[in-house]
């Protein structure tokens, strides 16, 4: 197989087109509005770039936590509908984003970072230097205020 896409954004193309011949108005929304994201990105500073695929991945990891957060914020407000639209593009973006890591395996990497960084003994004040040290672990594998949370609850206990 060749001709397979070997970087995340020409996926994201070849994908579209795929979701457009199979009239997935959804997948094809959502996947266009993160290209539209890419493209906003190369272009936001004073010359056009070529995002690197890490960088492509941290626009896709952008949206789909703007997705999380807008269905959240619908689902509050009681807009079932809308809540659910927004899911639904979550869902799609998930396919694109690394494997989450599970609550044990964000459990031994903030363990790991508290006793590499000597924070157990600063109490919350070490949370900074053990955030500073596990954000490039979990980014884009694990939601960062749960990771947060979970720092914070190890280094209260």
């Amino acid at each position: 197989m060749s001709d397979a896409p070997t970087t995340l954004k020409e996926r994201l193309r070849s994908d579209l087109t795929a979701a457009i011949r199979d009239r997935d108005k959804v997948r094809s929304g959502t996947i266009r509005m993160v290209l539209t994201a890419i493209t906003e990105a190369e272009v936001a500073g004073s010359e056009a770039v070529e995002l690197s695929d890490q960088q492509v991945l941290d626009v896709v990891i952008k949206e789909a936590k703007k997705r999380r957060e807008a269905e959240a914020a619908y689902a509050d407000a009681g807009r079932a509908e809308l809540a659910n639209k927004e899911r639904a593009e979550s869902d799609v973006l998930a396919d694109y984003l690394p494997q989450q890591l599970t609550q044990e395996e964000i459990e031994a990497i903030v363990a790991d970072a508290i006793a590499s960084t000597g924070a157990a003994e600063l109490g919350m004040k070490g949370m900074g230097k053990v955030m500073a040290q596990v954000t490039p672990q979990t980014k884009g594998k694990a939601d960062g205020s749960v990771v947060a949370a979970e720092v914070r609850r190890q280094l209260s206990g």
